[in-house]
């Protein structure tokens, strides 16, 4: 089952993320539109809509997000063995994404106070962004 919904879900995210797709979604809602003085704006004219995008927008919840959670965690994956490849890497930092968010608040902020400069500001994050912008 698993198997099968995921390549589902695959599909439907890629096909739903095409430029052609929001094209015909539009063409859609157009062709709905224009089509309004011929059915004299009546309930059943605005109920074909209405019923469409809801079904449409009900499923697609559950297909980005599975999509999303597959993403995340094939993305920690690589961090993780990321972390374990690099020598001077803290192999405690694997498993971080289930701590709490006031545990990770915590964390980024002693690892931040690990590389404020002398001057008090990040060492790391202004000096790559001075860096950066001097390249250009």
């Amino acid at each position: 089952m698993d198997q099968v919904f995921t390549r589902i879900a695959n599909r439907v995210s890629l096909w739903a993320g095409q430029a052609g797709t929001f094209v015909l979604a539009m063409a859609i809602i157009i062709t709905w539109g224009v089509s309004g003085p011929l059915f004299q704006w009546s309930d059943t004219w605005q109920l074909v809509i209405n019923t469409g995008t809801t079904i449409v927008t009900f499923l697609m919840v559950f297909l980005i997000q599975n999509s999303q959670n597959r993403d995340a965690a094939a993305m920690q994956a690589k961090l993780d063995e990321l972390i374990r490849a690099v020598d001077k890497a803290r192999i405690g930092f694997v498993g971080i994404e289930h701590l709490t968010e006031d545990e990770i608040e915590k964390l980024r902020d002693a690892l931040e106070r690990e590389v404020k400069g002398p001057n008090g500001k990040l060492a790391t994050t202004s000096d790559t962004v001075e860096h950066l912008l001097d390249r250009t």
